[in-house]
């Protein structure tokens, strides 16, 4: 060999058909290119075929959810998707309580609170609690005349005495005060 070929290093030269191994650079042009052609095979196989028209998607001539609307419109709509219609409904027979049972009973027995299609109502004395529990059957129809069979199943009459007086932050469930230790 000549000192030319030997490129004058005096060392073993590589072999002509040996390719050098590409660098970080080089294969990282080749992954963004094997990606970009995989790309380039998917779109084309999802726009070979004609997409169905989806409502909502281009905004046109028609009316479609998107329009704007009057507020009761909206308000509806929303007490509708969200299933509010029976706590609204009930909220409104609290509101006009006294049209439905009358002043009189009105100005003594207040509805408390509704839960599980049962209404609680609270009474001035024990002489308006005990018309109430006559009247409530007709209550019960009128309410359900008003709101939707069923709505209110029964009606829960209280006097006016509170439940027992629950003194501290330490009681245990069910208990009644000091003197339930006996029995």
């Amino acid at each position: 060999m000549s000192p030319e070929q030997d490129g004058g290093a005096g060392g073993a030269e590589e072999p002509p058909w040996k390719v050098p191994e590409p660098s970080g650079v080089d294969l990282a042009r080749q992954a963004l290119a094997a990606a970009k052609e995989a790309a380039r095979a998917r779109g084309n196989a999802a726009t070979g075929k004609k997409r169905p028209y989806q409502q909502g998607l281009r905004s046109g001539a028609r009316a479609d959810g998107r329009d704007p609307m009057p507020l009761m419109a909206a308000l509806d709509r929303l007490r509708t998707e969200r299933g509010w219609e029976m706590p609204m409904a009930v909220a409104g027979v609290m509101e006009r309580w006294p049209e439905i049972v009358g002043a009189d009973i009105a100005a003594h027995c207040v509805p408390d609170r509704y839960e599980d299609r049962e209404l609680v109502v609270r009474c001035t004395s024990s002489a308006w609690a005990a018309q109430l529990k006559l009247l409530a059957p007709q209550l019960v129809a009128r309410l359900n005349a008003d709101l939707g069979q069923g709505t209110v199943r029964l009606i829960k009459v209280h006097g006016p005495g509170g439940g027992p007086k629950r003194y501290g932050p330490w009681r245990a469930p069910g208990s009644t005060g000091p003197g339930d230790n006996y029995g």
